[in-house]
């Protein structure tokens, strides 16, 4: 019952809360008050009384302390005892899943490193870069290079003569190449669960539980366990350089920081997406010293600098290049050439889910409706003209007869039969433009949060944007995603769509039905057990602002059909079997991944993009 002496009466319809904290126990204000998160002080104009406002106190308390009695228990004398968190366990049981993985299907990436093997182990350091008898030709960066002539000093006198480490055009091995080789895969991951094992233990108690989650989610990625153990790569090593490089950021060990990224650059170059983030963060963390600074004239930037931090820094990632390619100083142009091929064309045989797979998607849609709809050519040719599209309906059916090669698997040129044809310079300024505009809130807030941020989003700009991008760049996208998630929990919904639409991308690498089970129920299952996990250990929103991704509903109604989506096409190919008229149908599941995935990937682009530059409570340390 209400007390009569109650303030809250007058002010309870209005839209911001208003309650005198020593105003009275009745039930309404009891209630009101159970329900208080930030105070603030403010002043009624009617009588000048001070009041609080309340948003959820309490229950953020409650919800910290359910937190903190999840990392501690506490021992029989009354002392707080820490919670140990390890991923060894998950390292041990994921072992058993992946030996019963190595008689499965594997890519032709299997032989591409096998080659690599033989190429390192039998060629002069003058020639890697220059073998040519396989197509599978060397066109990782040195440190890489390195990696696999350091493995090929591990293979047994079986394998060798089993043919791993042959020269040839095509490889000719069996069972022992394979172990040998798969086990290569899982033993250089222990650096994966070591970084992560370091990153938990030296998170703050109150964190303990959130870095667990973050890091478990990795070391179980379903992105890991289908390209690496079952495609054939070694990504989960990879990505523990680069994950050592924000753990260092996150510790405000800046010149670690630079030197764990430009390792994973000399072993990885797809993580030069990366560097416009890296270079402003630590150039304004590190090198450059606003405080007292006082702007009288040009000059005056000078004294911003810390020219002796910048020379360290400038002298330790120089020092890291010049170890990696002093060996090749004199064949750099062919160098680069292995390792930047435009000649490959703008998508790859698997359209990766980005923008451009949208736009071939609707070339190809435009194509078909305006051969059957003739009229449909003639009114677009009103308000464009030609060479923007075909001058004439004959035109469109020659073009197609001539370059009808974008679906169809093949790693050509991408010709475009209705839509203008794109540019590598084009791709190139599209995704500058828009890391340009993910790195410029790190100049002026250098946090870990911004960071994280510009990081996932220069990310996801080379991935949406960029030239002949593989499918497998999303993990580019994901694994600092997952670092940043647990920040807030509006961060939630975008995560969930890029996780779930960027592995199940993944699928159609193991085209085989034999591997659809596991694909599919391991994705489920990690989307279901994380999801959720995220969910319970995202902190609440701080802001007065609204709120969460703005699509909350519309996401979990696209994620859901995912599952829907995927069984369908699993259905089709099972009915190609038996109706033989399906076989004119053999790419519609690869557009379908492909389209319907670069829906969610773009929505959680924009999703982020739109809490990064607009909600900026939400990015303050």
């Amino acid at each position: 019952m209400l007390n009569n002496g109650c303030k809250r009466g007058r002010y309870a319809e209005g839209e911001l809360l208003k309650v005198d904290l020593n105003c009275c126990s009745c039930s309404v204000c009891e209630f009101i008050m159970s329900d208080i998160d930030t105070k603030e002080k403010l002043t009624l104009e009617d009588d000048g009384s001070e009041f609080e406002v309340a948003v959820g106190k309490q229950q953020q308390q409650e919800h910290k302390q359910q937190q903190e009695l999840r990392m501690n228990r506490k021992s029989k004398n009354g002392e707080v005892k820490e919670r140990k968190y390890s991923l060894w366990n998950f390292w041990l049981s994921s072992l058993c899943l992946k030996l019963l993985l190595f008689p499965d299907y594997y890519s032709t990436d299997f032989d591409v490193h096998r080659n690599w093997m033989a190429i390192t182990n039998a060629l002069p350091i003058s020639k890697w870069y220059f073998e040519n008898t396989s197509q599978w030709t060397l066109d990782y960066p040195p440190f890489f290079a390195y990696f696999e002539w350091f493995l090929s000093q591990f293979v047994p006198k079986i394998v060798r003569d089993d043919g791993c480490l042959d020269i040839v055009e095509v490889g000719q091995f069996g069972w022992p190449t394979v172990v040998f080789q798969r086990l290569t895969v899982i033993i250089s991951e222990i650096c994966l669960f070591a970084v992560l094992q370091y990153y938990i233990n030296t998170s703050n108690l109150n964190e303990r539980t959130q870095s667990f989650v973050v890091a478990s989610s990795i070391v179980l990625s379903p992105g890991f366990l289908i390209v690496d153990h079952i495609h054939f790569q070694y990504n989960a090593f990879l990505f523990s350089i680069l994950i050592a490089s924000i753990v260092a950021a996150k510790q405000k060990k800046y010149i670690a920081c630079a030197v764990f990224y430009t390792i994973a650059l000399c072993f990885k170059h797809i993580f030069l997406y990366l560097a416009p983030c890296y270079f402003v963060f630590l150039l304004r963390a590190y090198v450059l010293n606003f405080k007292d600074f006082k702007f009288k004239s040009y000059k005056d930037l000078i004294f911003i600098v810390q020219w002796r931090r910048l020379l360290k820094l400038g002298s330790i990632v120089l020092g890291i290049f010049g170890i990696c390619f002093a060996p090749f100083i004199f064949q750099m142009p062919q160098v680069l050439s292995r390792l930047f091929p435009f000649s490959r064309g703008l998508t790859h045989a698997y359209w990766a889910p980005n923008f451009w797979a949208i736009y071939s998607f609707l070339d190809k849609i435009l194509a078909v409706v305006m051969l059957k709809f003739p009229y449909v050519h003639r009114f677009i040719s009103k308000f464009i003209s030609s060479p923007l599209i075909p001058s004439s309906i004959a035109e469109i059916k020659l073009r197609m007869e001539e370059n009808n090669n974008g679906s169809k698997g093949l790693v050509e040129d991408v010709f475009f039969v209705i839509l203008p044809q794109i540019q590598p310079k084009l791709t190139f300024l599209l995704t500058l433009f828009y890391q340009i505009l993910a790195v410029i809130p790190v100049l002026f807030n250098p946090s870990f949060k911004r960071f994280i941020g510009s990081l996932t989003l220069c990310g996801l700009a080379s991935y949406l944007f960029g030239w002949h991008v593989h499918e497998k760049a999303i993990l580019l996208v994901i694994i600092p995603f997952s670092f940043l998630v647990v920040c807030d929990r509006r961060l939630l919904s975008s995560f969930m769509l890029v996780a779930s639409a960027g592995y199940v991308s993944l699928f159609p690498l193991l085209y085989e039905n034999q591997d659809f089970l596991v694909k599919s129920l391991y994705t489920f299952v990690w989307c279901i057990v994380y999801f959720f996990a995220f969910r319970k250990t995202t902190q609440y929103s701080t802001s007065i602002q609204r709120r969460i991704f703005f699509l909350d509903r519309l996401a979990m109604i696209y994620i859901s059909s995912l599952l829907v989506m995927v069984w369908s096409i699993e259905t089709l190919d099972l009915l190609k079997i038996n109706h033989q008229f399906l076989a004119r149908f053999e790419f519609l599941g690869l557009m379908t991944y492909s389209v319907y995935c670069s829906v969610g990937i773009i929505s959680s682009w924009i999703g982020l993009s739109w809490l990064y530059n607009f909600d900026e409570p939400l990015w303050l340390s």
